[in-house]
C-alpha cells in the first residue's frame, strides 16, 4: 500500500512540475528523491515520510506557484484522499511548511524533524556543486537577471521579501548558495556537501579571473 501511495505522490507532483522551467521540474525532484533515500539510509527514520515529503516539497513554493493557499489546500486534500494516518499528513507537510532556505530569514521556521532535515539536506545539496552551478544559471536566466554586475554587490540577505528581490546570477551565489553548506544537518550530507562546496568555490575564482581579464 506504501508504494501504491508512494506512486500517487509521484504522479501528483509531476502534473504539478512537469512543465516547470525554473530549474525545479521533475529532474530537480527525482534527485531529492534518490538522495534524500541514500540519506535516509544512514539515519534512524521514517523511509516514507522522507520520500513523500521529497516528492512534494516544491509543489507549494510561493516562487513556483501562483496561489500558494490554494496549493496548501490541494495538497492537503490530495494527501487526506491517500491511505495514511492524519498525523503521517501533518509530518509530512511540516516539512514542506519548513525546509526552503526562504523559511530562514523570516524567523517563523519550526525545528524540523530528522525526516525534514534528511529533506532539507537532499534539496541543498541539489543546489550545491555542478548540478547547482546549472540550476542558479537557468533560474537566473528564466528571472531574466544579468549574469553579473560588479558594481551590484551581493546583499547579506535579512528577510524573505529582499530574498524575492531580483540580483544577478552571480550574486545569488554569494547571497545564498555558498552558505547552504553550512546549513547541512547529517553527516552523509555534510561529506558530500564538501565535495560540492569546493566545487563551487573553484567556479566562482575561475568565474571572476575570466571576467577580468
Amino acid at each position: 500500500m506504501r508504494d501504491q501511495n508512494i506512486e500517487a505522490i509521484k504522479n501528483y507532483t509531476k502534473a504539478i512540475m512537469l512543465k516547470d522551467q525554473t530549474g525545479h521540474g521533475m529532474d530537480h525532484i527525482n534527485r531529492v528523491v534518490r538522495l534524500a533515500n541514500k540519506i535516509a539510509d544512514t539515519e534512524q527514520c521514517d523511509h516514507f515520510v522522507v520520500i513523500a515529503a521529497a516528492y512534494l516539497h516544491d509543489t507549494v513554493d510561493d516562487k513556483l506557484v501562483s496561489d500558494p493557499e490554494d496549493a496548501y489546500k490541494q495538497l492537503s486534500e490530495f494527501l487526506a484522499s491517500l491511505t495514511i494516518s492524519v498525523s503521517v499528513v501533518e509530518r509530512i507537510i511540516h516539512i514542506v511548511e519548513n525546509i526552503s532556505f526562504s523559511q530562514t530569514l523570516t524567523g517563523t521556521r519550526e525545528k524540523l524533524s530528522i525526516e525534514g532535515q534528511i529533506v532539507q539536506d537532499a534539496d541543498r545539496l541539489d543546489a550545491m556543486g555542478a548540478i547547482g552551478i546549472t540550476r542558479t544559471i537557468y533560474y537566473g536566466g528564466h528571472k531574466g537577471n544579468p549574469i553579473y554586475d560588479p558594481k551590484i554587490l551581493p546583499r547579506t540577505l535579512q528577510s524573505k521579501s529582499e530574498y524575492r528581490k531580483d540580483s544577478t546570477v552571480i550574486n545569488h551565489f554569494y547571497e545564498k548558495i555558498i552558505r547552504l553548506n553550512t546549513g547541512l544537518n547529517t553527516n552523509y550530507a555534510k561529506k558530500i556537501g564538501q565535495k560540492r562546496q569546493e566545487f563551487l568555490e573553484e567556479f566562482l575564482k575561475e568565474f571572476m579571473k575570466e571576467w577580468n581579464e
